[in-house]
């Protein structure tokens, strides 16, 4: 087959004008905007004001402190859904689950722990960018990156029956028929 110049013009704008396309890259992946427009999810609506029944039963002013026309939508869930919400100690811990946030973190919480990650995953990414025609066209390499690292959930399943755990709620796989 023979190109004629005009399949060739074609084929050299079609190459170009794809050049032209805005990096995408992670643009789904990050539940995080960029912009500087507003976050409708940092808006919160305040409680209806009312009159008390009582004044002197208010709690006093404190600075920083909580106002009752504050919203919590932590206590509000807990309501809703039929809990108590006076048994929340922190917002979204109950004392119910005060013992296993114990025992989670008895050996510490490092306060930066998303920064770490944060740095040790832009660290991994650099050293994993892909080849040099998938960093000119920009290709995404982000599955491929993490491939090695992810887990193969059949692979698994047939480790833990073999080792005897009981998997009953887990599903067979269908290639094994």
């Amino acid at each position: 087959m023979r190109l004629t110049p005009l399949v060739l013009l074609m084929f050299t704008a079609a190459i170009a004008v794809s050049g032209c396309a805005r990096n995408l890259e992670g643009g789904l992946l990050h539940l995080r905007t960029t912009g500087t427009g507003p976050d409708e999810f940092a808006i919160l609506p305040t409680k209806p004001l009312t009159m008390p029944k009582n004044l002197t039963a208010l709690p006093e002013p404190t600075l920083g402190g909580e106002n009752l026309a504050d919203p919590t939508p932590e206590l509000d869930a807990v309501a809703v859904l039929g809990g108590n919400p006076k048994r929340v100690t922190r917002p979204g811990i109950t004392r119910a689950d005060q013992g296993i946030i114990n025992v989670t973190g008895r050996y510490g919480v490092a306060p930066d722990i998303r920064q770490t990650l944060a740095a040790e995953d832009l660290e991994y990414r650099n050293n994993n960018r892909g080849r040099l025609l998938e960093r000119l066209f920009k290709t995404s390499v982000y599955f491929k990156a993490y491939k090695p690292l992810s887990l193969d959930r059949y692979n698994e399943l047939r480790r833990l029956r073999k080792a005897g755990v009981r998997t009953p709620a887990a599903p067979p796989n269908p290639d094994e028929g």
